[in-house]
C-alpha cells in the first residue's frame, strides 16, 4: 500500500518530488517558487480553459517563507520554532504539520460542499419568489399589483427560511474518519461539478419551475378571494423550501430538525397574528386555512412542486452514484 504522504499528494495533485532540484524532498524556497512559476505558466500556455485547472498550496514554518506562501493560491502557515511570521501571513494557520491532512481532506471538503449548496440555495430561494410574481403579474396583464405584503416577503426571506437553510452548513456527505482514511475522494472534488453552470442552471430551472406550479395551481385553485391566493401559494412556498433542505441534506444533525419545527411553529403563529385586524392588517383568512379543502390545495401544490424534483435526485442518484455515497 502507497505510503499515506503519497496518497495525500497524488488526491491533492502535488508535483512530485522529482520536479523539485535535486528531487529532495526539503526544498528550498527558490525550489518551489520556480515548482509554482513553472506550473502557472505551464497552465497559461496550454490553454485558457485549462489555466485555473492548478491551484498550489504553500506550507512554511519561518519567515523566510513568507513570500512562497503569500505567492501561492493557498498559504498555510505552521507555528514552529523560528516564530509566527508564516502563520501570521497564511490564509490557514496550524500548529503541527500533521494537522494538514485533516484541513484539506476534512474541513476544505466540507469548507466547499457546504458553500456551494448553501451559496445555491439561496439563489434558488429568492429566484422562486421573484418567478411568483413575474407571473402574477403576467396573469393580470402586467398591472403593478403586489401579490405578498411586506411583512410576509420580510418574513420569507428570514424567520421563515433562514434556519432550515443555514442549518445546510451543518451537513456531511461521509465521515471524518472515512474522508482520511480514502484521500481519493478529494479527486471527485477536483472535478469541481458541486458548484458549476450545470448546477447553476438546474437550480434556476428548479426555482421556475416550482414558482411556475405554485402560482398557476394557486389561481386555478383559486375561489371568491384574493387572500386565498395568498394562503394557498405563500404556504405552499414556505413547505417547498423546507423539503427542498430535507431533500439535499445527507445526514441529519439534531439542530437541521429543531429549525424545521421551529420554522413550522413560528409560521403558524404568525398565520395566527396575520389573520386578526386588530393587530395587523389582515393577510390571512385563518377560517379557511383550518379547513380541508386548503390543506388539500396546500398538498396538491407542493406536491405537484417537489416530488419530481425528488424523483429525478434520486434516479441520478441511482444511475451515476457519487464517491461519498458507495461508502455511505
Amino acid at each position: 500500500m502507497p505510503h499515506p504522504r503519497r496518497r495525500l499528494a497524488r488526491a491533492v495533485r502535488l508535483p512530485p518530488p522529482a520536479a523539485l532540484h535535486g528531487g529532495g524532498v526539503r526544498s528550498t524556497h527558490r525550489d518551489l517558487l520556480q515548482v509554482l512559476a513553472h506550473a502557472e505558466g505551464a497552465d497559461r500556455a496550454a490553454s485558457p480553459a485549462h489555466a485555473a485547472e492548478w491551484r498550489i498550496a504553500a506550507i512554511g514554518d519561518g519567515g523566510n517563507d513568507v513570500g512562497m506562501i503569500q505567492a501561492a493560491h493557498v498559504g498555510i502557515g505552521i507555528e514552529g520554532r523560528e516564530g509566527k511570521q508564516a502563520a501570521l501571513a497564511a490564509d490557514f494557520s496550524l500548529r503541527q504539520f500533521s494537522h494538514l491532512g485533516r484541513l484539506v481532506l476534512w474541513h476544505g471538503r466540507n469548507c466547499y460542499l457546504r458553500s456551494a449548496t448553501l451559496s445555491q440555495f439561496v439563489i434558488h430561494r429568492g429566484l422562486i419568489i421573484s418567478v411568483i410574481h413575474a407571473v402574477f403579474s403576467a396573469l393580470f396583464y402586467f398591472a403593478p399589483i403586489a401579490l405578498y405584503s411586506g411583512v410576509l416577503v420580510a418574513g420569507y426571506a428570514t424567520v421563515f427560511t433562514i434556519g432550515p437553510i443555514f442549518s445546510l452548513v451543518l451537513d456531511e456527505d461521509v465521515s471524518e474518519m472515512n474522508a482520511l482514511k480514502f484521500p481519493e475522494l478529494y479527486r471527485e472534488l477536483q472535478k469541481r461539478r458541486s458548484l458549476s453552470i450545470k448546477t447553476f442552471l438546474t437550480w434556476v430551472w428548479k426555482a421556475i419551475y416550482q414558482g411556475g406550479v405554485i402560482m398557476f395551481g394557486g389561481i386555478v385553485l383559486f375561489k371568491g378571494r384574493f387572500v386565498h391566493v395568498v394562503g394557498i401559494t405563500f404556504t405552499a412556498l414556505v413547505l417547498v423550501e423546507l423539503i427542498m433542505v430535507a431533500v439535499e441534506v445527507k445526514r441529519w444533525h439534531p439542530l437541521m430538525l429543531l429549525a424545521q419545527v421551529l420554522t413550522l411553529l413560528i409560521y403558524m403563529a404568525c398565520i395566527v397574528a396575520l389573520s386578526s385586524a386588530d393587530f395587523i392588517e389582515a393577510t390571512f383568512d385563518i377560517h379557511f386555512m383550518l379547513s380541508v379543502h386548503f390543506a388539500v390545495r396546500v398538498a396538491a401544490l407542493t406536491a405537484t412542486s417537489t416530488v419530481p424534483i425528488w424523483f429525478g435526485k434520486l434516479c441520478t442518484q441511482l444511475l451515476d452514484p457519487r464517491e461519498a455515497a458507495k461508502l455511505a
